[in-house]
């Protein structure tokens, strides 16, 4: 093999990514190029909403987010004067509140209630938990979808995927908390 076909090879190996304005690039798969006009807009439309969904979506975890910390931070504990437990320094909070519970043993006289400190990690709660894995995994799902879009390096699809984007900010940016405008 001589130099020269090696070279040559190479540099047919090697890709130049620049941005095109074809009608006809390919969406995911071969079976998804658009054929006409009308297709391609459609595609665009597609790409559209798909970025509004990513940006809801985002916004909807927000509040999600936002709720599953105030109901845990509504949770409610109770020590019993005098029993050992982990929260033994209840005793001295003084936003907890005295009062009586009725428990399998009795009536209990000496106990404090206290909100849950919310300065700590949440524990495990499948309620809360398995929502937010299953709504993460489809932000990741379609935030790659709309990357793969942008890759495809055709100008109307990343106008498109754009134009979703600042469409939705308007509609539910606010929702959104400062760390999740990164995206």
């Amino acid at each position: 093999m001589s130099h020269s076909h090696s070279s040559s090879s190479s540099d047919d190996m090697s890709m130049v990514m620049v941005f095109t304005t074809s009608h006809h690039t390919p969406l995911y798969a071969n079976s998804w190029t658009p054929e006409s006009g009308g297709a391609y807009a459609g595609t665009c439309i597609f790409l559209l909403v798909l970025a509004m969904i990513f940006r809801s979506l985002l916004a909807l975890k927000t509040i999600l987010e936002f709720r599953w910390s105030a109901s845990a931070r509504q949770r409610r504990f109770v020590l019993i004067k005098g029993r050992s437990t982990e929260a033994g320094r209840i005793d001295q909070d003084l936003d907890a509140k005295s009062g009586s519970l009725v428990t399998a043993q009795g009536v209990e006289e000496n106990v404090k209630v206290v909100q849950a400190q919310s300065k700590h990690v949440l524990p495990f709660r499948f309620s809360v938990d398995l929502p937010r894995a299953i709504l993460v995994t489809v932000l990741v799902a379609v935030s790659y979808l709309l990357m793969l879009a942008v890759m495809t390096m055709n100008v109307g699809y990343f106008l498109s995927v754009l134009a979703g984007v600042f469409i939705s900010e308007l509609a539910v940016g606010r929702y959104l908390n400062s760390d999740e405008h990164s995206h």
